[in-house]
């Protein structure tokens, strides 16, 4: 799958490039926004009926799911790291991403197979977040290093927002199969299978093998040296600014509860009818996608840590809400309308914010170091909150929660550089 660099791929970089400077985001952001368009489809198809089927179906007490969400979600945190590492050697980016992409489709098969069975379908699941664990980091470099940095963030926002209209069209998609063919979960699984071979195909065709902010090499290379030591991905704990906001994302991923979490405490209040539940998303993806470009072209003027504090900051009022006596209308619409500016103002930003810290031929495992610390809290939190939940009640749970955020946004705060850097760290 992998497409080797060619003299005529590298002078059209230069020109995406050199547009992108300009205002303009790079060809190959686009193409990498049209490929996660078409595979959040085929995920967000699968991901949507997860809670109804898990809970409402199976019966599974809600530290049992906190258990399975977290599992689900944090299952990628070693692959990440390899994969980032492997994508760094050579610059096979596009290799590793593809990679994982492809896992990912074929899980939908798994999904397909597994006829039912918990434990088949826990392990095309497994295999679903591997895939996506291993290509994260592979694509947000490529996105880096095909983008100036002073428009990471508005070529992220591009990005999260074709990825997020994937995530609003695939729920849509799972409703209406689920409502034409009688709840026929095998329709799901090979339509999304399909979809995500679709988006496979479209890496192939239309991403370049490999991208470089670097100069281009003088025609005769200079004598041949010892080649300097490539450090390890995990060196890069010793770069000040990178720790601190590893540190930052990390402390609040662990006062981050689950989105299924939040969508079962709506239905609970709400009362509403479970086959509407695979609808909710769409709100939340809808303020995130209208919102992407905007927050990173934000992040871009006044700097990346205000917005990634601000969504924080909006995720903490959606708990708040969820605490109060509201009801109804409101409540709906307020919890999804902050959960969606919560993942606008944070998700490209964040990769937008530690892009400038790690050196280009340390990205994409710098990239995977602060998404693996990232998924191993959100881990911790799923559980604890399942926990809380089982153990003291859904507002005893929802408070603390409340406390741990408020106290990890302060933290944050405090850590997080005051201003960006435009510069690699050295590794």
């Amino acid at each position: 799958m992998y497409l080797a660099t060619t003299d005529a791929v590298a002078k059209a970089s230069e020109q995406e490039q050199s547009g992108a400077r300009r205002g303009r985001v790079a060809g190959p952001v686009l193409a990498l926004g049209a490929v996660s368009l078409v595979t959040d489809i085929s995920s967000e198809m699968v991901t949507a009926v997860l809670p109804l089927y898990f809970v409402l179906q199976l019966g599974l007490s809600p530290l049992q799911f906190g258990f399975l969400d977290g599992l689900y979600n944090g299952v990628t945190a070693l692959v990440r790291l390899a994969g980032g590492y492997a994508a760094d050697r050579g610059g096979r980016h596009k290799l590793v991403a593809g990679g994982g992409y492809a896992l990912s489709a074929l899980s939908r098969l798994g999904l397909l197979l597994a006829g039912g069975a918990t434990a088949g379908i826990g392990a095309a699941l497994a295999a679903d977040r591997i895939g996506k664990g291993v290509r994260t980091a592979p694509r947000d470099a490529l996105i880096s290093l095909s983008s100036p940095p002073d428009t990471l963030g508005r070529a992220f926002g591009v990005h999260r927002a074709m990825d997020t209209t994937g995530a609003l069209l695939g729920p849509l998609a799972a409703f209406a199969l689920l409502w034409a063919t009688a709840d026929a979960y095998d329709a799901v699984f090979v339509v999304s299978f399909c979809f995500g071979l679709l988006g496979v195909l479209m890496l192939v065709a239309f991403v370049p093998g490999h991208l470089s902010q670097a100069p281009p090499r003088p025609p005769h290379p200079a004598p041949a040296s010892a080649p300097a030591p490539r450090p390890r991905a995990l060196h890069l704990l010793r770069v000040p600014a990178f720790r601190r906001v590893l540190v930052a994302a990390a402390l609040l991923g662990a006062a981050t509860i689950g989105d299924a979490f939040l969508y079962l405490l709506l239905q609970r209040r709400l009362d509403f009818a479970i086959s509407w539940f695979p609808l909710l998303p769409l709100g939340a993806a809808a303020v995130y996608l209208l919102l992407a470009v905007p927050a990173g072209r934000l992040a871009d003027r006044v700097g990346r840590r205000v917005p990634f504090l601000a969504g924080h900051v909006a995720l903490l009022g959606g708990y708040v809400l969820l605490l109060a006596p509201t009801d109804g209308w409101p409540l709906l619409i307020g919890v999804l309308l902050l959960l969606g500016v919560f993942y606008a103002a944070t998700d490209g930003v964040l990769m937008a914010l530690v892009a400038p810290v790690v050196a280009q031929e340390r990205r994409a495992s710098g990239m995977a170091v602060l998404q693996t610390g990232q998924a191993l809290a959100r881990l911790v939190a799923a559980a604890g909150f399942g926990a809380a939940w089982t153990l003291w009640g859904v507002q005893t749970a929802l408070t603390c929660a409340v406390l741990a955020l408020t106290a990890a946004v302060a933290g944050a705060a405090v850590l997080l550089p005051q201003s960006d850097t435009s510069s690699g760290g050295s590794t």
